[in-house]
């Protein structure tokens, strides 16, 4: 199948699946790892709460080979109870940076060490009428919208070496305009940078949120044994290599 691709960056695709009693561990380890090859990533997550059971944060060039990965995860007999699809992009805020900067954004490397706290939310800028008591973020000249996203930016900043913030575009691709992936040491490190933003204007008036996910980041195999699915039962990779991009 020829490759499907971007023309920058990677595509990326978020499935948040439950367990059912056909879930077979060998074919979901199987998927993992053959996803996981080349230039793409898989990481795995053990949901905390009743929306889901196991998150796949999956990135790479080639969108055929995402798309692999969700249905050989549903022939395993996992069922994906929600997803997101965005691609890897640089701010049009941040035009102006060096290569150096741009690369991170475009290419990851993930997961970041010692990271193990996990959420992913999508959002969107506001579109109210001004009768509605909210604004319009795309009626604001664009110097002011370069503002306030510095602002926004800034606040940001204060959690460098805490927080990882991976910011994915789907504006025509998703429900939302962008998902938002967030690694930290604790899971108090997502709270107060969520919190401390919100407070942006930019946010404050301006976003909408939608579902938030958070888990707790591990190795596949971890993963399914700790919600589940031990290894020694349901055919695990007994003595298997770690997946490329999981930690």
């Amino acid at each position: 199948m020829p490759e499907v691709t971007t023309s920058v960056g990677w595509g990326v695709l978020h499935l948040f699946c439950k367990l059912s009693p056909d879930t077979n561990t060998r074919a979901v380890l199987a998927a993992v790892r053959t996803a996981a090859s080349g230039d793409h990533q898989v990481l795995t997550v053990a949901v905390l709460g009743h929306k889901a059971d196991i998150g796949f944060m999956a990135l790479g060039p080639d969108l055929w080979q995402l798309r692999t990965l969700q249905t050989d995860l549903q022939q395993a007999g996992m069922e994906v109870v929600d997803s997101y699809v965005s691609m890897t992009e640089t701010s049009e805020y941040a035009a102006d940076l060096p290569p150096e900067m741009k690369t991170p954004r475009l290419y990851p490397q993930l997961p970041p060490e010692g990271k193990r706290a996990f959420c992913f939310y999508p959002m969107s800028k506001r579109r109210s009428a001004v009768s509605e008591g909210s604004g319009n973020w795309f009626t604001l000249p664009y110097d002011t919208r370069r503002e306030l996203m510095y602002e926004h930016g800034k606040s940001g900043r204060q959690f460098r070496g805490r927080i990882l913030q991976v910011v994915t575009g789907s504006t025509g691709v998703d429900d939302f305009e962008w998902g938002v992936t967030l690694f930290g040491e604790h899971l108090d490190d997502l709270k107060d940078v969520v919190y401390t933003m919100r407070y942006d204007e930019a946010s404050a008036v301006y976003a909408e949120f939608g579902t938030f996910y958070t888990g707790l980041l591990a190795d596949p195999e971890t993963v399914l044994e700790r919600i589940g699915r031990r290894s020694n039962h349901w055919g695990g990779l007994s003595g298997s290599q770690p997946v490329q991009g999981a930690p």
